[in-house]
């Protein structure tokens, strides 16, 4: 149990476990395979992207030429937000793109991205 993952999870996150299929889906994300995941609402869906996220954005933080970035497409404007505002207060770097932003905004969020966790 100290993989990366699970240090991400207790430390940013405050979980010791991971439930149900977390950790498989998990490992298959940081092995670069895909998942088509679908669980009911409260059951842990985010955290299947968000560990792997954090867990690569560190490493290729470790090699300057590396760049490490994860995309969230999701139709729900306020879940955006809410996500993004709770990783932001975790310390993650995560922004969120969509169509309640000005052009402006949008194309310095997309600038500023290059690490971390987009939302759009």
């Amino acid at each position: 149990m100290s993989s990366p993952a699970h240090l991400v999870l207790r430390t940013v996150f405050g979980h010791d476990a991971f439930w149900a299929d977390q950790e498989r889906i998990i490992d298959r994300a940081m092995s670069g395979q895909h998942s088509l995941v679908l669980m009911p609402t409260g059951m842990g869906k985010s955290l299947c992207y968000q560990v792997p996220a954090i867990v690569m954005g560190r490493e290729a933080g470790e090699e300057a030429s590396r760049r490490s970035l994860t995309l969230v497409l999701s139709p729900l404007i306020a879940l955006m937000k809410d996500q993004v505002d709770a990783l932001v207060a975790r310390g993650v770097s995560a922004t969120f793109i969509n169509s309640s932003l000005d052009r402006q905004t949008r194309e310095r969020r997309c600038t500023l991205s290059a690490h971390g966790l987009v939302f759009g």
